[in-house]
């Protein structure tokens, strides 16, 4: 019982240690960016020492296009989270209960592709959706990503554990594939779609490269993408920098408080590890 009890405190010490790692950097940041700008920096303590200011936010709210591409990026995050959630589900759904020829074969396919890295289909991708006209426009950086084998896979898992007792009493009660699929089981998925929701949105929220390539216009600009643009002739000082990285941070967080029971639950229930 001893050995348990100093196991447990040894993994709540390290857990702490870990999670300290983590938060440094955003505390930094953000104690940084209420920082006046020239402030003089000796000592690492100085970085957290007054003056404090928030005019540093209103000036790159105000005088940049931080809000516009914020809008344009929290637009894809949501439209790109709510159709993949569908196909995926119903990818997902028609492979766990569905019975058809070369099903598992199919599973496989969906395996595989999390195997290939992004960066290998970049240049395909880029053909296929330049002869579809469709670079530049919201489309163009929306459809690609929706396609995504790891949320088949979570999904599937997900829906094997639903008993098969209860879809066929569906069915002879005169349900058909589509309504068993959205009265029945996906209501019992809520947390791991939960966890695939806030997954893809902070995923797209962060996506870089493909926006990247994709757009040209700046009105279309997503935050990872109008960043650099905004930064590229920034001097030695920190404060304007970690102030922009601070408002892109800031809706990543506050989802990720909002939801982190969600994302545990959904974790635990879908089987995955790691």
């Amino acid at each position: 019982m001893k050995s348990v009890t100093l196991l447990h405190r040894i993994q709540l010490v390290i857990a702490i240690i870990i999670a300290v790692c983590f938060l440094i950097p955003v505390v930094w940041m953000l104690f940084v960016s209420i920082k006046t700008e020239g402030s003089p920096i000796k000592t690492l303590v100085d970085w957290f020492l007054p003056p404090y200011t928030f005019d540093n936010y209103s000036k790159v709210l105000s005088k940049t296009s931080m809000l516009r591409w914020m809008g344009n990026s929290l637009f894809i995050a949501l439209v790109k989270t709510v159709l993949t959630v569908l196909f995926t589900s119903l990818a997902a759904f028609a492979i766990s209960k569905i019975q058809f020829h070369y099903k598992q074969a199919i599973f496989l396919f969906f395996v595989a592709g999390l195997m290939i890295p992004g960066e290998a289909t970049i240049i395909p991708l880029y053909a296929v959706v330049k002869d579809m006209e469709l670079l530049d426009s919201y489309l163009g950086i929306i459809l690609p990503g929706i396609a995504a084998p790891l949320g088949v896979v979570i999904l599937k898992s997900f829906f094997d554990g639903v008993p098969r007792e209860l879809v066929e009493s569906a069915e002879i009660d005169g349900c058909g594939s589509f309504k068993t699929y959205s009265t029945i089981v996906l209501p019992l998925a809520k947390p791991a779609i939960a966890s695939l929701s806030i997954f893809t949105f902070i995923g797209s929220w962060n996506n870089f490269l493909w926006p990247y390539l994709s757009i040209t216009s700046e009105e279309l600009y997503t935050v990872p993408v109008g960043i650099p643009t905004l930064l590229a002739n920034y001097t030695v000082d920190y404060v304007t920098p970690m102030t922009v990285n601070a408002i892109a941070s800031i809706p990543v967080i506050i989802a990720f408080m909002l939801f982190e029971k969600q994302i545990v639950k959904g974790i635990s229930f879908s089987g995955i590890k790691g």
